[in-house]
């Protein structure tokens, strides 16, 4: 058995290609299944079946397209109310797939439909066992249980906790452990891990999930640090459940001058994929700066930030415009219009792509020009989540979370004001949502873990 791991760093996930050197499993495939063909392609398998854990809150699966396109069995829960045909699979179901045994193994907590895969290698000595556990156990931690409804999280909690023990019983101590979540996923909850591989018996050892001996402890642990996820979740299960279609990857026509500046004068959403000082520096007047770099922020804060189904136009290079077109399929926003300017060209082409439109900047810096700067009656804003915020803030800084700045920004003050986040790239898109909105703002491009040490007095009160 051979395990190939494909992975979305852009929304922490990964979808596995599961062989046994001839055929292949495929488990929660991602959109943009052009990658799992061709990691096929390259291992030289046959991919029979497609398996998914669960209806995806985080992504649109790729699934349905991939198991239609292949003449692949689709494996999807039996109990999900869902649109298409698919093989419906559930608790103890085994199958095979060529020398692999696989197992289905109901572990509700993340969804009350979550399903694992324990696959198994058939060979005279007994062969290896791989776990492929969803949003399940994860690497230190579990699936958050908060994205079915209010009402269902602590019944999900109370579940997660069984159902994680139940999985680790399902398959040997040694078994390897590979979760679709956990990679920097907000559908993972609890401690952090920086681990790229575990076994079962690791886990047992070392998460809180199952060396927790109280349950209820473990419950009210879990419901503690629920902290917020983005916007376009809502949107991701319903799409799943429908059977989601094919991305459509091209990119498009490049949007005409005249066109582009009509959409900046009527307020229509154009997103400047540039590095965060080059838009600070200068930007078309009504963009909003969202820099694409790896991808590592873009997506999800994009998808969070600017509302669900509203016209959008990217501005980038056509190497940005390529990969940003791919990440947004991965979440439902398909066929953007695009401003495509050559690569390596991002100031200068700005003016060519729509002559006559305005220009606009603003200032930015780091923690030591907000000490020499900052004047009395500034405001500090604090682009973090709320449990951030709480944790260590500026002294006096108010706490307005980037994904929250659209409905609030007409009742901040009406003063300069200064916006800085944990790295800078939340601050950046918050700066240019300010700016678009006719603020006096200043860019803190800084880490705030930097903060202390260059001087800047810090509070631990509770967000107000």
């Amino acid at each position: 058995m051979d395990v190939v791991v494909i992975e979305t760093p852009q929304l922490g996930d990964r979808t596995y290609l599961v062989h046994d050197g001839s055929v292949a499993l495929v488990i929660d495939p991602q959109r943009d299944t052009d990658r799992v063909e061709e990691a096929a392609r390259t291992a030289g398998v046959r991919i029979t079946h497609v398996a998914e854990t669960h209806l995806h809150n985080d992504y649109v699966t790729g699934g349905l397209v991939l198991a239609g396109k292949l003449g692949a069995e689709y494996l999807v829960n039996a109990a999900d109310n869902v649109s298409f045909n698919r093989s419906p699979v559930s608790d103890g179901h085994v199958l095979q797939v060529g020398r692999l045994t696989v197992r289905v193994v109901a572990t509700p907590g993340h969804t009350h439909t979550h399903l694992a895969y324990v696959v198994r290698e058939d060979t005279h000595d007994g062969g290896m066992e791989a776990v492929f556990s969803g949003g399940s156990l994860l690497y230190g931690s579990v699936g958050r249980t908060d994205l079915v409804s209010p009402e269902d999280t602590a019944t999900l909690a109370h579940a997660q906790y069984s159902s994680v023990r139940k999985l680790v019983s399902s398959a040997a101590p040694e078994a390897a452990l590979y979760p679709t979540h956990g990679f920097g996923s907000f559908c993972s909850i609890g401690p952090a891990s920086r681990a790229n591989a575990s076994t079962l018996a690791e886990q047992s050892a070392s998460n809180h999930a199952l060396t927790d001996p109280s349950e209820e402890h473990f419950v009210a642990e879990l419901l503690e640090n629920i902290t917020a996820y983005p916007a376009y979740y809502a949107h991701m299960s319903p799409l799943n459940a429908a059977g989601p279609g094919p991305a459509d990857l091209s990119v498009p026509d490049s949007v005409d001058p005249e066109e582009l500046g009509r959409r900046l004068g009527s307020g229509e959403w154009v997103v400047d994929l540039r590095h965060r000082i080059a838009f600070a520096d200068d930007h078309l007047n009504g963009s909003v700066g969202f820099e694409y770099g790896n991808g590592s922020n873009f997506t999800s804060y994009l998808g969070w930030v600017i509302p669900w189904e509203q016209p959008l136009t990217l501005l980038g290079s056509r190497t940005e415009v390529e990969k940003a077109i791919r990440d947004l399929a991965r979440i439902g926003i398909d066929s953007p219009d695009a401003a495509v300017g050559p690569d390596g060209d991002a100031g200068n082409g700005l003016s060519r792509l729509a002559p006559g439109v305005p220009h606009s900047s603003y200032p930015h810096g780091d923690w030591s020009v907000l000490l020499r700067e900052r004047q009395p009656g500034d405001v500090v804003l604090d682009g973090r989540r709320p449990d951030e915020y709480k944790a260590s803030h500026v002294d006096g800084a108010i706490n307005v979370p980037v994904y929250e700045l659209l409905r609030r920004t007409d009742g901040l003050p009406r003063a300069r004001i200064w916006v800085h986040c944990a790295t800078g790239y939340r601050a950046s898109v918050a700066a240019s949502l300010l700016d678009r909105a006719g603020r006096d703002v200043v860019l803190v491009d800084a880490k705030y873990r930097d903060a202390a040490a260059a001087g800047v007095p810090l509070s631990r009160q509770d967000s107000v």
